[in-house]
Parts: structure tokens; sequence; C-alpha cells
């Protein structure tokens, strides 16, 4: 498995690139945006992990040009940012994952793992129609009305999930298990930013409340 690692604190940079080669991946360095970008041109990288407060350009904007140039990999944001206006914007951006400085290296280690497990996985050929709503699964899309809603992928797999359980109660453990895994040590907080994204863009082809909340339990939706 070849990886980017984005960070311009070259001592980090350092430790998490000798951390992650030990455990058998391949990773380049990349001490800036723009250089990151450089790489992402030449190599094709099963997963890319950003800083995101970097020189040249910042990972939020790194992670919207990849996903503008059709890289459908895993990319993982490393910040110190931690409200949940910060972790919408970086998941609005296109990372399927989020995550806060300081952390140990066990859990970058342990969400790069789940992200490349899922990302692996066979896709279901076949297409999910009622309504205005069409869920492809061979493609990861959905679109309402014809409109596609460009979702990330992990928005995709919780609008999928929910949508296959339709006017079913979900519990936060539940689909946390689902998208992200036992060993993704997900919060609370970053299920609720997902669903606000995917709220957000709903709400732009469509006037019906589709996710609606069970207070105390989860989500589910009606459709």
């Amino acid at each position: 498995m070849l990886l980017l690692l984005a960070e311009d604190d070259l001592k980090i940079a350092k430790l998490i690139k000798h951390l992650l080669e030990k455990d058998g991946y391949q990773v380049d360095h990349a001490k800036d945006g723009c250089e990151a970008l450089e790489y992402a041109k030449l190599n094709h990288y099963d997963l890319i992990i950003l800083d995101w407060m970097m020189p040249g350009k910042t990972g939020i904007e790194v992670c919207t040009l990849l996903r503008r140039a059709e890289y459908h990999g895993g990319i993982i944001l490393l910040t110190a940012k931690d409200t949940l206006s910060d972790k919408v914007e970086g998941l609005d951006s296109g990372a399927d994952d989020y995550l806060v400085k300081p952390f140990e290296y066990q859990e970058l280690y342990a969400r790069i793992k789940s992200l490349l497990r899922r990302s692996s996985g066979i896709v279901a050929r076949d297409i999910l129609e009622i309504g205005n709503i069409a869920v492809n699964k061979t493609e990861k899309n959905v679109l309402i009305d014809g409109v596609n809603l460009n979702l990330s992928r992990k928005e995709y797999q919780l609008f999928e999930f929910l949508f296959e359980n339709r006017g079913a109660v979900l519990t936060r453990e539940l689909m946390i298990d689902k998208i992200w895994g036992l060993d993704g040590e997900v919060t609370d907080n970053n299920l609720d930013a997902f669903i606000k994204l995917l709220r957000k863009k709903i709400e732009k082809c469509s006037k019906d409340r589709l996710i609606q909340n069970v207070r105390g339990i989860g989500y589910k939706m009606e459709v």
C-alpha cells in the first residue's frame, strides 16, 4: 500500500513515516500543500494524510482539489482544530476522516486500516430506487430528481445505510460501527458532523427532511 503524508513539521512527519513504514506501508512525504499536489499527480496513492495548516496550500485546499481531480482514495486530515464547525468544514472538503492533534500513533494506524479495508471491499453492482431517489451502488452516488448529491465516501456510506434501513431507528453505536468499524474510534460528534453535511446537500435538491433525529438514540430515514 502506497501512502502520501503531507506534513510541514519535519519532526512529526519523520516519526509518522518511520512508524508507518515499520508497519509495512510505503510512504512518500510532502513538506507542503503544493508539493502534495505534485506527488498526487505523479503517483496513485491508496490513502493520503494531510495536515490542515501547511504552507503553500492548506490541507483543506489540497483535499478539495484532489476530489475535484476525481481522486477516490481515502483522505485523513490532521489538525489542532477541534470544534464541530471545523470538523464540518474538513469533511465538507472531501476528507473521509479527521484526527485532532495531539494523537497517539495507534489511533492514526487504526483509522488508516479501517479506511483501506473498506475501500478494498467488493461493490454491489445494482441501483436502489424509491420515488425520486436513486442510489447507485456501483458508482457510489445518490441522485434526487436526477441531481447528483456529490457525496464524499463516508457521506455516501451513511446515506446508503440509512436508505437501506429506511423507517428503522438506527442507534449511533450501530451507525459508527457500520461505517467506521469498532477500531475507528469515531465519536458521536464526528457522526453529527457527517449528518449535518448530508442534510445540507439533500436540502439543495429536496424539501423533504429525509434524515430525522431520534432523541437519545440516533437517526432514521423516512422516504
